[in-house]
């Protein structure tokens, strides 16, 4: 049995399907916050998957969830740039206290977690690459922006300190820049939103100069590396970059988007302040070095940015 957190979201939907497709028992737990039933569609009838529709944080059965499992997923989480801004204390409150629930019910049975976790955690580290032992560089505290980026530094803190202190076998995975059919851009994704304003003709509206760079992961790649990292031993204890190693501007991003869609929509910038708030930081580069990965589980990520655009392109066609 595989308990999947968070398992009607976007990347864990797509986990939730895979394990499904592998011949597993697949439990759900999701408060639908950010999930979406639909998610599930494909999967709803499959006698080997339970849902159950709770929050983490209130859940009274989750110890028994967990208890029934051999593999906790760990996905459940407050994410994107504008929830964070617009619903900081659930922010915080979802991804520390939720971390903790899981890892203390975890440990009764020792029972392996794998903590999905972000390149958030790198802040304002921009060098190139990244690997997973460089410094996370955080602004004040009183730019909420961060706090997401702290939290999840602190989820990877409390992992690694159950492993330490506890013996459970828990494995991290820091995912770069995830995208493909689900996701949605109501929270600040920047692909979706692309896509979405392209197909309806509308402006493509770029923060910033648009030079900032990032390396977007394909969630079929996002979710091999998952799976591979959770059932190797040498993984346990360990902090894993998921991520492509290339890197792509987000000017030309909304280009290649408005070139795929055959779009006429007009690429116009925003400055950060009007799209979030004043004195909104956002990091130039985040690139992950992706050796670690590939030399303890042999994952090498396979989908380049293009045909992963084509695929959510097709999504929102539909």
């Amino acid at each position: 049995m595989r308990l999947v957190t968070g398992g009607a979201g976007f990347i864990g939907s797509h986990l939730s399907e895979r394990l499904l497709a592998d011949g597993h028992q697949v439990t759900i737990i999701d408060d639908l916050s950010t999930g979406r039933l639909e998610n599930l569609a494909a999967v709803a009838g499959s006698p080997d998957l339970r849902t159950h529709w709770a929050s983490i944080l209130e859940d009274e059965g989750l110890q028994e969830l967990v208890d029934e499992c051999d593999v906790v997923y760990h996905l459940a989480a407050a994410v994107g740039v504008r929830l964070i801004l617009e619903r900081p204390v659930e922010t915080i409150e979802t991804n520390i206290l939720g971390t903790d629930r899981i890892l203390r019910a975890a440990a009764k049975g020792q029972k392996t977690v794998v903590i999905a976790s972000t390149s958030e955690v790198y802040g304002k580290n921009d060098q190139v690459p990244l690997k997973e032992d460089d410094d996370g560089i955080f602004g004040p505290t009183t730019k909420s922006r961060w706090s997401y980026a702290c939290a999840k530094a602190l989820d990877e803190f409390l992992g690694l300190a159950y492993v330490r202190a506890r013996g459970l076998p828990v494995v991290i995975v820091r995912y770069f820049n995830t995208i493909g059919p689900r996701q949605t851009g109501q929270y600040g994704m920047v692909v979706p939103r692309f896509v979405q304003q392209a197909l309806a003709g509308e402006p493509i509206t770029v923060y910033g100069d648009g030079e900032q760079s990032r390396s977007f992961t394909d969630v079929d790649d996002v979710v091999r590396a998952t799976l591979a990292v959770s059932r190797h031993p040498r993984a346990v204890g360990e902090v894993f970059n998921v991520g492509t190693g290339s890197e792509i501007t987000i000017n030309q991003l909304a280009t290649r988007v408005k070139a795929l869609t055959g779009s006429r929509s007009e690429i116009v910038h925003i400055p950060y302040e009007q799209a979030y708030e004043g004195g909104f930081e956002d990091p130039r580069r985040r690139v992950p070095d992706v050796s670690k990965i590939r030399a303890v589980v042999d994952f090498v990520a396979t989908v380049d940015t293009t045909t992963s655009l084509e695929k959510v392109i097709r999504f929102y066609r539909r």
